[in-house]
């Protein structure tokens, strides 16, 4: 069998190169996360599937590279016309999938698939440019030229809008992809490939190869065709590719972990800092931008712990298919374990479990408690490492320098939050922290007109607006003079 019904939708399991589906001599088990339930046999990459759909996206390159904005626009808003249409299809598949909550899949994460192909067509096509200016009476005029073949390789924690932040402004670049979905969620990537040949893009523009990262992902990021990489994930497989891309000096664009600081300052209104600190549960934990470090001011310290505590205690854990579901499962077993393995050592060191600490028991599988270590030792492996599941430590601070010191006091950088009464105070503070992105008041708002990247170890590169195209292009300045004209 070549597809997995979902919902009486039939997904192919097979590579997706030249706009048809291309058999593997291998496959791997692909299983759900909310039941362990078995989905089906995937395809799995090897360098001749690489090598395959790099040829097809270098044969492709010039004619639509060619097109130019306004057409590749037209296909692209097409391309999102689809996925508006296939969103409760998409939501389905990729929560069986993946294990995040329907209803968010439904309400936010497959509409914004369609609005990041949206934009990006739309910018390439409207905001793209930088005036003329003047060098001793030369004219230099910018333009962003299309660079080639893009290797894509996205996450399982929100497969395919992650996975729409690179191939939009790719594809509205002019380059050609290869994309590499994540291992454990593939199949969101399947089914949106499917749309873009009924979206009438080019066979070859965009291409899918699936399996683990050891064998086509390593393929494919030493691969000589390749113009950039992309890749969303962890620090230590970055340091892999970065390796892989330096023999050919291949671009590269890292956005990778967090170990992200939520800040609640003495003059904060503690029921909002309540409601933020409970949104850094969502997708059970699963986002890189997390404020995973809660750090409280000392003298609010016993009052927000319990407020907190109370809206913590009204989630509800189940599954994700659920209406009435706030967290679902860790997307994998070995996933799980990770996270387990964390609490556990926390446990063994003597840190103070405040809730959760361990699965849940009633549900089993893999289901993890929302889980709260209170006053960790400083630097200790449970404040320091990225867990990436629903396990928040929170500290106290008694001063502006402390928590200045406290929140950039890891080798991370993506984000921070900062939850302050007071203008000023959040602005001194903001502009102390190092970090790609700070939320004061509010949590996960993002415009992708903004720059959106990570500091320290916690990426390279920005994605948003011109920085992406600045990465999928090749930025030119022609410099004209005015002399030696005939005409």
């Amino acid at each position: 069998m070549h597809t997995i019904d979902v919902a009486g939708v039939q997904v192919d399991t097979r590579h997706f190169v030249n706009g048809e589906r291309l058999e593997s001599p291998a496959t791997y088990t692909n299983t759900s996360p909310i039941d362990g339930s078995f989905l089906g046999e995937i395809a799995r990459g090897d360098a001749d599937a690489v090598n395959a759909a790099v040829a097809a996206a270098r044969a492709a390159f010039p004619t639509w590279s060619k097109l130019g904005p306004k057409k590749r626009g037209e296909l692209l808003n097409k391309l999102a016309d689809l996925v508006e249409a296939n969103v409760e299809t998409l939501a389905n598949i990729e929560t069986l999938d993946n294990g995040a909550l329907l209803r968010s899949h439904l309400r936010g994460v497959m509409p914004r698939v369609a609005m990041n192909i949206r934009f990006f067509a739309d910018y390439a096509i409207n905001d793209l440019h930088h005036e003329a200016f003047e060098t001793r009476g030369h004219t230099n005029n910018i333009t962003w030229d299309p660079s080639g073949v893009a290797a894509l390789i996205t996450p399982w924690n929100a497969p395919l809008m992650l996975a729409t932040w690179k191939i939009g402004p790719a594809l509205a670049a002019g380059d050609t992809v290869v994309l590499k979905p994540a291992e454990w969620t593939p199949l969101t990537a399947s089914y949106f490939a499917d749309l873009t040949k009924q979206a009438g893009i080019p066979d070859g523009v965009f291409n899918v190869v699936f399996g683990y990262g050891t064998e086509a992902g390593a393929a494919l990021t030493a691969h000589t065709g390749i113009s950039r990489i992309s890749f969303t994930g962890s620090v230590p497989t970055a340091k892999i590719i970065a390796h892989a891309a330096a023999d050919n000096l291949t671009p590269v664009s890292f956005e990778l972990g967090g170990k992200s600081p939520c800040i609640v300052m003495a003059d904060a209104d503690l029921d909002l800092a309540a409601e933020i600190a409970v949104e850094q549960y969502d997708n059970a934990g699963q986002v890189c931008l997390s404020g995973t470090r809660i750090l409280v001011h000392e003298s609010v310290a016993d009052e927000f712990a319990e407020k907190f505590r109370e809206k913590a205690a009204a989630l509800t854990q189940g599954d994700p298919r659920d209406p009435a579901t706030d967290i679902g499962p860790q997307v994998h077993q070995v996933h799980f374990d990770r996270i387990k393995g964390f609490v556990d050592r926390a446990v063994a060191e003597g840190h103070d479990i405040a809730w959760g600490g361990g699965p849940n028991t009633e549900l089993g599988g893999l289901y993890f408690q929302p889980t709260l270590v209170k006053n960790p030792a400083p630097g200790s492996e449970i404040v320091s490492a990225e867990i990436f599941g629903p396990v928040l430590c929170m500290q106290t601070f008694t001063s502006d320098d402390e928590v200045i010191a406290m929140a950039n006091g890891t080798e991370f950088g993506l984000a921070a939050v900062v939850v302050s009464g007071n203008r000023d105070h959040a602005k001194r503070i903001t502009d102390e922290l190092v970090a790609g992105t700070i939320w004061v008041n509010c949590f996960f708002v993002r415009d992708l007109r903004a720059p959106f990247g990570g500091s320290k170890k916690s990426g390279i590169g920005r994605d948003g607006g011109t920085w992406s195209f600045d990465f999928y292009a090749d930025v030119k300045n022609t410099v004209v003079s005015p002399n030696g004209w005939k005409e």
